[in-house]
């Protein structure tokens, strides 16, 4: 009897203590929340607060009681922002569609074939990785320039069309797939470049749609490069869009305004993720792990 006493005690007390920890950690991850999101509140709060609301706000409200739309409006007259939408698009488009062309074929070829010095160059590939981004972009420019690619949507797609990281990436997953699968598809007579877009492509599909992902919003949040190699608007990006407001001097008078653009900007990438986030995830998981 004592011991059947002593068991219900001590089982109550663990269920008293997992009750606990999971109250811990629901807070934590709710503080968690708050902080990562509070900022995208604020920035879409601001949007639709009028210019005197806002200006007249001694203390930041974190409410609005006469929200407007009128920010929205004002911000895609500022500036040419569906033009420049238009452009990013195209950017976008090309960038990861060239992006994959590349990386594909290089990550099935370190993945799959076998040739002299495959380890050694590979690792020498990955070893750009420590290249510092500054001195990259310094040399891609002088390149673009000696080319008289400077203003054209060739100069600002090309240094981005493939990625180490991504063919590290990809390279990784398609080794998971079993070596069998090549070898009977070569007795078939089935060539490599078929093997690849009928075997390993389905296969790694998650993954392959996660470094789609990633470099659209890459892409799309592109601005130091954009900057440096187009100064003429016919060629900018959004992103270079919302620089164009502040030099402009309208964003620091009507940052509501300024916040509207960002909202319109953000807003695609924000519906991309939530559409793919689980295919993002998967293909990340399975990219990360060999077995």
């Amino acid at each position: 009897m004592e011991n059947k006493v002593s068991y219900e005690t001590i089982e109550r007390r663990d269920q008293r203590w997992q009750t606990v920890r999971h109250v811990i950690v629901y807070a934590l991850l709710t503080l968690w929340g708050i902080t990562v999101l509070f900022p995208f509140y604020w920035m879409l709060l601001t949007s639709v607060k009028s210019y005197a609301s806002y200006n007249g706000e001694h203390i930041p409200a974190f409410f609005t009681l006469s929200p407007t739309l009128q920010n929205y409006t004002e911000a895609f007259t500022a500036v040419s922002l569906g033009r420049y939408f238009l452009n990013t698009l195209l950017f976008t488009v090309g960038t990861t569609a060239l992006m994959l062309i590349v990386i594909v074929p290089a990550a099935f070829a370190f993945s799959r074939l076998n040739f002299r010095g495959k380890n050694i160059l590979f690792a020498l590939f990955l070893s750009l990785m420590m290249i510092p981004n500054e001195l990259v972009v310094i040399t891609n420019f002088v390149t673009v320039t000696d080319l008289d690619l400077r203003n054209s949507f060739l100069g600002l797609i090309l240094p981005s069309v493939t990625s180490v990281f991504y063919i590290y990436l990809l390279k990784e997953n398609f080794s998971q797939i079993p070596d069998e699968l090549y070898y009977a598809a070569k007795v078939d007579g089935t060539s490599d470049l078929k093997y690849l877009l009928k075997v390993m492509l389905p296969i790694c599909r998650p993954t392959v749609v996660t470094v789609t992902i990633l470099k659209v919003i890459e892409c799309w949040n592109s601005y130091v490069w954009p900057r440096l190699v187009t100064d003429d608007p016919a060629y900018f990006l959004v992103s270079n869009g919302i620089q164009e407001i502040r030099e402009n001097g309208f964003g620091r008078e009507n940052i509501p305004a300024m916040m509207a653009a960002v909202v319109v900007i953000s807003v695609p990438l924000i519906v991309l993720f939530l559409i793919f986030r689980k295919k993002i995830m998967e293909g990340v998981a399975r990219g990360g792990t060999k077995g």
